[in-house]
């Protein structure tokens, strides 16, 4: 037996949630969301690994794909992680600024790193897919602080700092 989900995402709250957004393309077109599940799993082999909801849309859309991409998001692309969060929401339509990447993945622009992946292995654990990539190409980007999760809000690392230093 185990804890209700609530209690679980109350528990979790204060831990702090790299964002980032899982892309890639059907014959739909692209498809995305914003994830704080990555974990870099392996450097020998380049593995890394997120997770993704029966009921999410997008894996839906993506849980066949071979190929898709992770974008770390830079502390002031609050806006894309929530675009990217947003159910129905046309994701890359305008003001959101893409290309398309090595396999036809898309990519976002101004991120601070994109990481483009094959599938190495999938894993329903409960009510998620646990997805495990091996990384094919990365590449850094802008430069600056990563966006995170923390406390139910979406907060850029050097934010983070300040209120910490504040308070001490």
């Amino acid at each position: 037996m185990t804890i209700e989900g609530a209690a679980l995402r109350t528990a979790l709250r204060p831990y702090a949630s790299g964002i980032a957004v899982l892309t890639a393309a059907d014959a739909a077109g692209p498809a995305g969301v914003t994830i704080t599940s990555l974990t870099s799993i392996s450097t020998e082999p380049a593995l890394v690994s997120f997770a993704l909801a029966d009921t999410s849309s997008t894996w839906r859309r993506i849980k066949d794909n071979q190929w898709f991409g992770i974008q770390i998001l830079s502390g002031d692309q609050t806006d894309v992680a929530r675009r990217f969060a947003t159910p129905g929401a046309d994701r890359f339509a305008p003001p959101t600024r893409w290309h398309t990447g090595p396999h036809g993945v898309p990519l976002l622009d101004g991120c601070l790193s994109w990481l483009v992946c094959s599938r190495y292995d999938r894993i329903r654990l409960g009510d998620h897919h646990l997805v495990v990539g091996a990384v094919a190409h990365a590449e850094a980007g802008v430069g600056g602080d990563s966006l995170v999760h923390l406390h139910g809000e979406l907060q850029p690392v050097a934010s983070v700092a300040l209120t910490r230093a504040s308070v001490d």
